[in-house]
């Protein structure tokens, strides 16, 4: 990255890398699910930080709300206040999300829970009504990405 003339090295952190076949339940059984790939849940770029897409998976690979949306989108959005953070930043921090849901109906009870979650951050918000998801068991997904102010990292 060019700064007024003068290149300046960005650090680039992997938090809580994993491997697909690893981490994603075999139980399904069905050999899409067992693709081999090596992926990050967050990454922080200087003062940026992405995430991978939140579902209704925890840290350790448990899925919660099998049927349920509103149940998937508080876990995910869980996942992403403490992936935000160990990444050192705050929901405070959160720029852009992007919502992705199969139904449309299911808006009513996606958004109140993200507005629960989110209150006061205020991010730019994109919401899609998708066909499909990696696994069956998904109803929704959401992708955030953040930009830790130097207020935020003074502190």
């Amino acid at each position: 990255m060019t700064v007024q003339g003068e290149v300046k090295n960005i650090e680039i952190k992997r938090f809580r890398k994993f491997e697909t076949e690893k981490y994603y339940p075999s139980t399904l059984g069905k050999p899409e699910h067992h693709i081999k790939n090596e992926f990050s849940m967050a990454v922080r770029a200087g003062n940026r930080i992405f995430l991978r897409g939140q579902t209704g998976f925890d840290m350790e690979g448990k899925f919660h709300g099998i049927g349920d949306v509103a149940k998937q989108t508080d876990q995910a959005c869980k996942m992403v206040k403490q992936l935000i953070e160990e990444a050192g930043g705050t929901i405070n921090d959160i720029c852009k999300i992007t919502v992705y849901i199969l139904k449309r109906e299911d808006r009513s009870k996606v958004y109140p829970v993200i507005a629960e979650h989110f209150k006061g951050v205020y991010p730019c918000s994109t919401g899609l009504i998708v066909s499909g998801f990696a696994m069956p068991e998904m109803l929704m997904e959401i992708d955030v990405e953040a930009v830790i102010s130097e207020e935020s990292s003074e502190n």
